[in-house]
């Protein structure tokens, strides 16, 4: 996905993200805050990075390691982006369909754009 479709993506669906994150907190509560917006814990992904984290596992680059190591997560935040971003993806119409590229290491995540300059990225939406 070239990056100007990718910045167009995160910002039609950055603040629907953001709320479907509200709501499963709510649930999460069994009520509405207690505390104002932004007192504890904080969010360890972004939108644009739970959305980026989602193409990326949509796109079946490799397992979750990379990944991880690539966003500074465990995999639950990751799973969590995956379940909750999908949907959004579906809903606008988008589809990721998986590369033939696989990555080991969040190196060769980053390397390979780099490396493949001369091939042409197919659009993914």
């Amino acid at each position: 996905m070239p990056e100007p479709a990718l910045g167009e993506l995160i910002k039609k669906l950055a603040a629907k993200i953001d709320e479907l994150s509200e709501q499963g907190r709510l649930r999460q509560r069994g009520g509405e805050r207690i505390r104002s917006r932004g007192a504890g814990a904080k969010d360890k992904l972004s939108a644009a990075d739970r959305l980026l984290a989602t193409v990326l596992y949509l796109r079946k680059l490799g397992t979750r390691d990379p990944f991880v190591q690539l966003f500074g997560v465990n995999t639950s935040p990751l799973t969590r982006a995956v379940h909750q971003v999908q949907p959004l993806l579906a809903e606008h119409g988008c589809t990721i369909p998986p590369s033939t590229a696989r990555f080991r290491t969040p190196a060769d995540v980053t390397a390979f754009p780099a490396n493949s300059s001369s091939t042409k990225i197919k659009p993914t939406c």
